[in-house]
């Protein structure tokens, strides 16, 4: 799923490789999806956006926001961004495919779920994206100690769970259920574990993995779980993820262990993460 270093990553790609293109054709709902999500008519997509000129492409929290003059194409967390150049073949299955006059593509293709917008800039009030847009990034200054213990402090996140606190109501866009494992497992912190149950010593790690775990997941062009804009795995190497369940913790040597929770998966070492 495209998480915040996904996509900062994808937005500095699209940047270097698609800027100043100019759209020839564009073809949305190709492939029907019951959960792909669309800004009104999607055949309207073409009229919108033909003829314009790829600008400049933003990460929001897990969205990947590209101006094309008075237009706007934002895409989100479930949708696979993908380039590809003039002798290169399209998928055969799309919710969105952009030709441009020099031959190349971009694609877009829905996996469980996901938007792909199309809109007149200042349009869309998709509240998910207004607040990826106004919230303070953690990967900025002003996501600092204070700001989060601010969060952390509050009375109605005393009973969730860590995962719960991290990955729900929006709290810090971008932040979902895969790197989440990767910050928790570092700061040895259990998913499960209750935000009223925390030491002073474990919110200091939570803080600090938080800030540090994903400057490096970025850094390296996200995760090896996930693509890029050209097909290739992020340089980051999971530790808790589907890549190593089952598999001895580097830390502890116990085993990373897999379950169900809160409708999806966690991974954590049973080791170093104890509940």
């Amino acid at each position: 799923m495209l998480e915040l270093p996904e996509a900062i990553t994808i937005a500095g790609q699209i940047n270097k490789t698609l800027y100043g293109k100019s759209i020839s054709n564009v073809i949305a709902a190709h492939s029907p999806h019951k959960f792909a999500w669309f800004y009104g008519d999607p055949q309207n997509y073409h009229e919108l956006l033909a003829g314009k000129t790829i600008d400049e492409a933003k990460a929001y929290g897990g969205f990947v926001e590209i101006k094309t003059g008075s237009a706007v194409i934002l895409v989100g967390d479930g949708v696979g961004l993908r380039f590809h150049d003039k002798d290169e073949k399209r998928p055969a299955k799309h919710q969105l495919l952009i030709e441009f006059t020099d031959d190349s593509a971009l694609s877009a293709t829905v996996q469980m779920y996901g938007g792909l917008w199309c809109f007149p800039a200042g349009k869309l009030d998709n509240p998910y994206y207004m607040a990826a847009r106004e919230k303070p990034s953690p990967l900025s200054e002003m996501f600092d100690k204070a700001y989060f213990e601010t969060m952390l402090s509050a009375a109605e996140v005393q009973k969730l769970s860590t995962k719960a606190f991290l990955a729900t109501e929006q709290r810090i866009p971008g932040l979902g259920n895969g790197v989440l494992q990767e910050i928790l497992y570092c700061a040895q912190i259990h998913p499960k574990k209750k935000i009223r149950e925390f030491s002073g010593d474990e919110r200091e790690r939570l803080f600090e993995s938080l800030k540090l775990t994903l400057k490096e997941i970025t850094d390296h062009g996200g995760r090896d779980t996930e693509k890029d804009l050209y097909s290739r795995s992020g340089g980051y190497e999971t530790k808790a993820s589907k890549n190593t369940a089952g598999k001895s913790c580097p830390r502890c040597g116990n085993t990373i262990k897999k379950e169900s929770y809160m409708g999806g998966s966690i991974y954590y070492c049973e080791g170093c993460q104890p509940i």
